[in-house]
């Protein structure tokens, strides 16, 4: 099993929600976790949060899975890559749901031919404009939508975490 590291940003998070995400949190990383929450300026009444952690391959996928769906949340989890891994970052918002995307080395998404070709095809055919297809692929609709709420963390304080399990 390889070992990885990546970082956990809860971008808003109304206040009931924070021990909860804590919780959750926790539960996956096989540690307790307390994070500094901080107002976040983008959105009245929430809180933002980051967390740094190490654990095996995959635990990206976990965390985004445990709190996806969660009403008011917003945030992103990445990945590092490894040598038996890609990277991976997950973006959600309320409105748009889950993104998923394949990272390189240097924090580049990577888009698998396959889904290039289907986005040439839609095109093609025009379902769907190749400019807008390649936007979604790169998850450009998440982007835009959490630029305010990464832009309003800055200065943020950052906890690392390092997985015992």
């Amino acid at each position: 099993m390889s070992t990885t590291r990546g970082v956990m940003y809860v971008h808003s998070a109304p206040s009931a929600l924070c021990p909860h995400i804590e919780w959750a949190l926790g539960g996956l990383l096989g540690v307790p976790t307390r994070l500094t929450w901080t107002a976040q300026e983008a959105e009245r009444n929430t809180y933002r949060a980051e967390l740094s952690w190490s654990g095996p391959d995959g635990t990206a996928a976990k965390l985004a899975s445990a709190l996806k769906g969660w009403q008011r949340l917003r945030f992103e989890v990445t990945e590092e890559p490894t040598s038996m891994s890609e990277g991976v970052r997950y973006s959600y918002t309320p409105r748009l749901g889950i993104f998923q995307a394949m990272t390189g080395i240097h924090g580049d998404i990577l888009i698998p031919e396959e889904r290039l070709r289907a986005a040439i095809a839609a095109d093609a055919v025009g379902t769907k404009p190749l400019a807008q297809a390649l936007d979604e692929l790169l998850g450009r609709p998440w982007d835009d939508e959490l630029e305010i709420f990464r832009y309003a963390g800055e200065g943020a304080p950052v906890r690392w975490l390092h997985q015992v399990v």
